[in-house]
């Protein structure tokens, strides 16, 4: 096939069903990644000044938070975040590591409740070689998971179908959390 016949193609049904994902050309391109790993540039520092809704804020604790990853795996995948820029879990001081965990607890406690996952993954990862987005501010993935959420299209198209919208998830969590 040569170049003009293919583009002849374009708008001619075929086959093949589309899902087509503008917003995640956002993560590909860098957008919300910090261009350094000061304070002034952490999207997770810029967060907690703004409005819960603005801000995809589920909850806020004394010295972490719980917000919705802007770019998620699956439906409710959130993060929770320290209020301070440190990068490391061994950065965390007592009172962060208790709040940290009981925040990771409570959130997959909420998403049990109003989502009814099949199971969860939870973790972090640490440095930017180990697949931190944002390495400079600790952050911990909690992602609800059900049987079958995901398909072939992360491997071949580097896309993932998540059938709810972010402002709907957070709303349905905020009021869901205890």
């Amino acid at each position: 096939m040569t170049a003009e016949s293919a583009g002849s193609l374009a708008g001619v049904p075929d086959c093949f069903q589309r899902l087509w994902t503008p917003y995640r050309m956002a993560y590909i391109q860098g957008e919300s990644k910090p261009q350094d790993d000061s304070v002034a540039q952490c999207p997770f520092c810029r967060v907690p000044g703004l409005d819960d809704a603005e801000g995809l804020v589920v909850h806020r604790g004394r010295t972490c938070f719980v917000v919705m990853n802007l770019f998620p795996y699956s439906p409710g995948h959130v993060l929770v975040c320290p209020y301070r820029h440190v990068a490391a879990y061994t950065d965390l001081t007592d009172e962060e590591t208790a709040e940290f965990a009981q925040l990771t607890q409570a959130a997959i406690r909420t998403l049990a409740a109003v989502s009814h996952p099949d199971g969860f993954n939870v973790g972090m990862n640490q440095g930017g070689v180990a697949g931190a987005g944002v390495a400079a501010h600790l952050h911990q993935h909690v992602v609800p998971r059900w049987g079958g959420d995901t398909n072939f299209l992360p491997i071949v198209a580097q896309t993932r179908a998540i059938p709810q919208l972010l402002g709907e998830a957070r709303a349905l969590l905020a009021d869901g959390w205890r």
